[in-house]
């Protein structure tokens, strides 16, 4: 799936009905790899969103067109990771804000489109956190 406007959260609900986001994907930005048939994670729109779903014919050869795009989603779950694991609620807020800063061009002024209850879920912190941080 490619988002064509607008962005999409894409999270998976735990046992206890608590919801882990693990990424967002904004504009031009792809998503749904899987290696299998089945989907492990829901996507959601956040607001007003276009997707483009590309379908492949069985046996086409498309690894030179998605293994980048692939890389790309990798590379970004992995920096996800040391947020996660290494960093404060203040550097966390932080790295979330470059993130989203970079993926929109360096723009002065970044739009967040998700609720800080969705940035909070993304981070691993409350909504109180991410309120106080902010």
């Amino acid at each position: 799936y490619q988002v064509e406007f607008g962005a999409v959260r894409i999270y998976r609900l735990l046992a206890d009905g608590r919801r882990q986001i693990s990424a967002f994907h904004l504009a031009g930005e792809t998503f749904g790899f899987e290696a299998d048939a089945t989907h492990h994670f829901f996507a959601e729109a956040i607001n007003a969103t276009g997707i483009r779903v590309y379908r492949f014919a069985a046996g086409a050869d498309v690894s030179r067109q998605l293994l980048p795009l692939a890389l790309k989603g990798l590379t970004r779950a992995q920096e996800h990771l040391l947020v996660l694991g290494r960093q404060n609620a203040i550097e966390r807020v932080a790295a979330f804000l470059v993130d989203m800063a970079e993926r929109q061009g360096g723009l002065r002024q970044v739009d967040l489109p998700m609720s800080r209850a969705d940035i909070g879920d993304y981070l691993g912190l409350t909504i109180e956190t991410v309120s106080r941080v902010f």
